[in-house]
């Protein structure tokens, strides 16, 4: 599995709809707040058109790309934090998934009535962001009466811990999101112990119409959107859920060319897995042989025998070695026999930092 992605936004901005056309998934779509109650899922293959390469080369009875998973989460109202409308659950939904895309509604439909009676991307992304970080809040609040009694015993990961709650605190009372060092393992491990909402990695899915798709960034509204969530560190990502519709419903080739037409090189659904596979740090190496080409999603920095472990626990548990040839070198050698009679496979150990596209045969022992 690649990542599960959440769909959050206030009701009747065409979350449900959105869900179906980069899916698939028949999620029930209608013209009432609440119409999605239990959130819906979907798995869609990852586009990647090395796994069919390699595939092709190998002569591969069977092709597994990796997948990602779609998850229709119930429409947010104004109060959530507090319990309004579906309150608790909704929230809690939101903390089950890797990555959040906030959906905002730019397309116009006198059928669809908005929530707020009015169209207004920027406003409606304010408000989601607002009800998260009012529930950080009241999360951290409540962690503080906690962490306040146990600072007396001296202990300095509980000083770490308060330390950046209050920093937290600080920022989600000025309406930003927090924000700390990532790349510092202590306070990364005290920051996702948190598990807020206003922190996971998130992007906006701007829900267009076909007009509005092909304007995206030159009308005064999108161009609003895209200054409100630069403020916020997000980025938005333009799909027209009508044109995936269609786009799912073409052959590969027919599917490119129709994109060319509308000058545009990828598809909604490529635009927001690569959005969020660029979020988490997430690449792809690849097993490839007679049997099977199957693409594996790991986390940018993963040993070896983690990256073993993705294929079989055993292999992790047993790891002696990995051979290695990076995609593009596979392919020019012409496979994966012709590279190891050439004795151009690499032999990496426990150490090895797997990369992107690398293709990999793992030698284990139980």
């Amino acid at each position: 599995m690649g990542f599960a992605c959440g769909f959050v936004g206030l009701p009747n901005v065409g979350k449900s709809t959105l869900f179906n056309a980069l899916s698939h998934g028949g999620a029930a779509a209608a013209n009432f707040p609440f119409c999605t109650i239990e959130p819906n899922t979907g798995i869609v293959p990852v586009p990647d058109p090395r796994v069919n390469k390699l595939a092709e080369l190998e002569k591969s009875a069977k092709i597994v790309p990796a997948s990602m998973k779609f998850i229709d989460i119930a429409g947010l109202v104004e109060g959530a934090s507090k319990g309004e409308g579906l309150g608790n659950q909704f929230l809690g939904h939101i903390r089950g998934v890797d990555a959040v895309a906030h959906v905002v509604r730019l397309f116009s439909d006198s059928d669809v009535v908005h929530v707020n009676s009015s169209i207004d991307p920027s406003r409606d992304l304010e408000l989601i962001l607002t009800e998260l970080m009012l529930a950080d809040m009241d999360f951290l609040q409540r962690r503080e009466e906690k962490t306040k009694k146990m600072l007396r015993a001296g202990d300095p990961e509980t000083k770490a811990e308060w330390e950046l709650a209050q920093s937290f605190l600080a920022s989600l009372s000025e309406g930003r999101i927090p924000e700390y060092d990532r790349e510092d393992p202590s306070v990364r491990r005290i920051a996702e112990s948190f598990q807020l909402l206003s922190t996971m990695p998130a992007f906006v899915c701007a829900n267009t119409d076909e007009e509005a798709f092909r304007s995206f960034g030159k009308d005064e509204m999108s161009r609003r959107l895209i200054e409100t969530a630069a403020k916020h560190h997000m980025e938005v990502v333009p799909v027209c859920a009508k044109l995936e519709e269609e786009l799912g419903a073409m052959p590969p080739e027919d599917a490119k060319i129709f994109l060319e037409d509308l000058g545009v090189e990828e598809s909604g659904l490529e635009r927001v897995i690569r959005t969020g596979y660029r979020l988490l740090d997430y690449i792809t190496f690849f097993t490839t042989g007679p049997d099977e080409t199957r693409a594996w999603t790991i986390t940018r920095g993963t040993a070896a025998p983690d990256a073993a472990g993705k294929i079989h626990t055993d292999m992790k548990r047993g790891f002696i070695r990995m051979e290695v040839e990076s995609y593009e070198e596979l392919i020019g050698h012409g496979g994966w026999n012709e590279a190891k009679l050439a004795g151009k496979l690499r032999i990496e150990g426990k150490e090895y930092i797997v990369q992107d596209g690398d293709c990999v045969f793992v030698r284990f022992s139980v």
